[in-house]
């Protein structure tokens, strides 16, 4: 009787410890899950300061397709407080560098639109789309996007719309549909 109760009594520990390391390698195959998710987070899948950045970014792109210059100083001075809400600490070293490079630079960009005539605005828009690409080139969107290229002004400039019409912010009403999708943004 005794033995046939170490016997079970080792049988018991032998099944505690096999379910200790099933239960074990779960939670590392599911810590591994929450790295990816978490790295997934970080390339913009639910990074909300990215997606305020291309909200406020895209009202003032159609405040530039409608020609409304009134619209486009509002839009960035909403743009350039999502840029200042910006937190890149999730972000690797050299990430953190170019994001800040990137919201240092759009965010002065954004200020000139917020008091410049609409020719001026258009101007800065170029840049400032060339930013906004960057920055999405790191931090990623859960949004699929297109990228789109005017050939005629300023000798090729690009933006980024959530619609593959092509809307021109650079032209506006005098050439609205000048352009073409470079290439479509799913990240």
């Amino acid at each position: 009787m005794k033995i046939l109760k170490m016997s079970i009594a080792a049988i018991l520990l032998l099944t505690l410890s096999f379910t200790n390391a099933q239960e074990k390698e779960k939670m590392n195959h599911n810590h591994g899950d929450m790295k990816m998710d978490h790295s997934s987070m970080k390339m913009g899948k639910m990074n909300p300061a990215t997606e305020a950045v291309l909200a406020d970014y895209f009202v003032l792109k159609d405040a530039l397709v409608g020609d409304d210059t009134k619209k486009a100083a509002e839009a960035s001075t909403k743009l350039v407080a999502s840029f200042k809400a910006f937190n890149i600490a999730s972000y690797n070293k050299d990430e953190q560098k170019e994001l800040a490079d990137i919201i240092e630079d759009a965010s002065e960009h954004a200020e000139h639109i917020t008091k410049s005539p609409i020719d001026h605005q258009r101007e800065h828009f170029k840049t400032l789309s060339k930013d906004i690409i960057d920055m999405i080139a790191i931090t990623g969107t859960k949004n699929t996007l297109y990228q789109q290229f005017c050939p005629m002004y300023e000798k090729g400039s690009n933006w980024l719309s959530t619609s593959n019409e092509v809307r021109n912010p650079y032209y506006g009403s005098k050439m609205l549909k000048c352009g073409k999708v470079q290439k479509e943004i799913n990240h």
